[in-house]
């Protein structure tokens, strides 16, 4: 197989269903060897198995492709560690990292456990970290040690992130730290060859079928926006040697449409040149609203 990913060797967790398994299967297409990660969980994170990573294995070498599994927990700093070494072991280095692994426990605020939210928070962003961080430590040192590394980080946000999503706080926060990871990792690791992009996507998952089934059911004609397979070629172009100069974006991607979120930056200000007065406070912050662009609505809120 040959392709823009030629030889490269890819780390996707999360990579046994969804969106994540269309990720792995471009990768091989585009000619790259793929460490196909996946724990195996339901959508709420419950329950273990080997089967969805080694059946997109299979799918690959049936494609003519090279993969192997790795059913470890990437929010686990052992388990992310040997993903790492089960790239090198098997394929020699690694090039490009995708994380991509994550459920839902979806409750409104007054309804959500304190379980509720450390173990979305944990399979989402510490589940970016821990591999990022494992990752990154193997291109320093082989940057250090003289050797070329032309390396790559896709991170996995979502809309949730970008805006905030009624009924989803933890997965919400969670995704808009991968954000701040991901512009974090982007400005760290640049010196060492390594470049982090994150994207957005809207797709048909096992997520999404659960809690948005009309929203994202297939059309009986026409081009399918929802179809996960839609979201890969951004990915797999942001893993390519040709996305080098691009660094510390985030991309939104839907069907047929990709987009560059701006994300939070600094907008109008006021400068008194010495301490506000209370009473002073409400004139000059009303001021800064009108100049300043309004935020996107939160995704699930019915403004009035």
């Amino acid at each position: 197989m040959s392709g823009i990913c030629e030889g490269r060797v890819v780390v996707v967790t999360g990579g046994g269903r969804g969106i994540g398994r269309q990720h792995a299967l471009e990768f091989a297409r585009q000619g790259a060897k793929v460490v196909v990660n996946d724990l195996g969980t339901d959508t709420r994170g419950r329950g273990r198995s080997g089967g969805p990573a080694q059946t997109v294995v299979e799918e690959i070498r049936d494609l003519g492709g090279q993969a192997v599994a790795h059913c470890d927990d990437v929010a686990d700093w052992d388990g992310a560690g040997r993903l790492v070494k089960t790239a090198v072991s098997a394929f020699g280095r690694l090039d490009v990292l995708v994380g991509n692994a994550g459920y839902v426990r979806d409750h409104m605020i007054v309804s959500m456990t304190e379980q509720d939210w450390d173990d979305v928070i944990r399979v989402h962003l510490k589940g970016h970290f821990l591999p990022l961080r494992h990752a990154a430590a193997y291109w320093r040192e082989r940057a250090k040690a003289g050797e070329p590394v032309d390396a790559r980080v896709v991170t996995t946000t979502s809309g949730a992130g970008l805006l905030g999503s009624v009924g989803q706080a933890n997965y919400a926060a969670a995704k808009a730290g991968i954000v701040a990871l991901t512009h974090t990792a982007a400005a760290e690791l640049g010196r060492y060859g390594v470049t982090v992009n994150a994207v957005s996507p809207a797709a048909r998952t096992r997520l999404t079928e659960e809690f948005f089934a009309d929203m994202v059911a297939r059309p009986e004609t026409g081009f399918d926006i929802m179809d996960p397979a839609n979201v890969a070629p951004l990915v797999v172009w942001l893993g390519s040697a040709e996305s080098a100069g691009v660094t510390g974006r985030v991309f939104e991607v839907e069907g047929g449409m990709i987009s560059i979120a701006t994300g939070w930056s600094h907008g109008p200000g006021v400068d008194k040149g010495s301490r506000w007065e209370l009473h002073e406070i409400g004139e000059a912050v009303n001021k800064l609203l009108a100049e300043a662009p309004l935020p996107g609505p939160v995704y699930g809120f019915a403004q009035s």
